[in-house]
């Protein structure tokens, strides 16, 4: 059987590509893999990140990774130095209490915003959540749980910006909650705040889970600033 160039042609309906759109460039999945080196600790605050290192890494140029350190320093995870480079970002006490300060107006005013909007959907999804998070005992995920039980706390507010700014406060912050939480009582501590905030929030209380979040977060701040190093002693 002979087959002739008529015959081979298939209408483009008929086909399922990928949406190449939709792949991620080589300075987003390194982005993406450097801000989870920091936010973990694998790479410490005030280490600096070589891009040549980095390119060989990714068996790529220098320019992926030269975007990926810009995206990371308008993210505030790095900044770049004379004769260094891009170094991990040292946040100070103050800076981290200004962050704390922001969590506390944003989130207290998500979580106003959510409530008359969540449903039955909402609260067994943070119950799920909450027992993942009690139950797990590798300390890597837990503040992976903890962003997640927040998340689903604020998305019925429907301000999808709003959230973003949250996130992006976590991230930068996620490395010091990762200590806070480590401690003796701070995984126990968190699931017990965060189960009274959603029972708040399952009484239809607004008021009442603006006020348990508010105090949850200023108590992390708390607990936190207890274990940092105080200024004379090695960080």
């Amino acid at each position: 059987m002979q087959l002739h160039a008529d015959n081979l042609f298939v209408p483009l309906s008929k086909f399922s590509p990928p949406d190449l759109g939709i792949v991620p460039s080589a300075s987003e999945v390194i982005a993406k893999q450097l801000r989870h080196a920091i936010i973990t600790g694998v790479v410490a605050e005030g280490e600096p990140v070589r891009q040549d290192d980095v390119a060989r890494l990714f068996n790529v140029s220098k320019i992926p990774v030269r975007e990926a350190l810009k995206r990371l320093e308008a993210e505030g995870l790095v900044e770049f130095k004379r004769n260094k480079g891009a170094v991990v970002t040292r946040i100070s006490e103050p800076e981290l209490a200004q962050m704390f300060e922001v969590r506390i107006l944003l989130e207290v005013k998500a979580i106003g915003l959510a409530v008359p909007n969540m449903t039955a959907a909402d609260f067994a999804r943070a119950d799920a959540i909450c027992d993942a998070f009690l139950q797990d005992d590798d300390v890597g995920h837990w503040s992976g749980l903890n962003w997640a039980l927040h998340a689903c706390l604020y998305e019925p507010a429907q301000r999808p910006f709003m959230l973003g700014l949250i996130r992006s406060i976590h991230d930068k912050v996620e490395r010091y909650l990762r200590m806070q939480l480590s401690l003796s009582e701070g995984k126990s501590r968190a699931d017990r705040e965060h189960r009274g905030i959603v029972e708040a929030c399952r009484q239809g209380d607004a008021a009442l889970a603006m006020r348990l979040t508010e105090d949850h977060i200023n108590g992390v701040c708390q607990s936190l600033y207890a274990q940092l190093p105080k200024p004379g002693k090695e960080r």
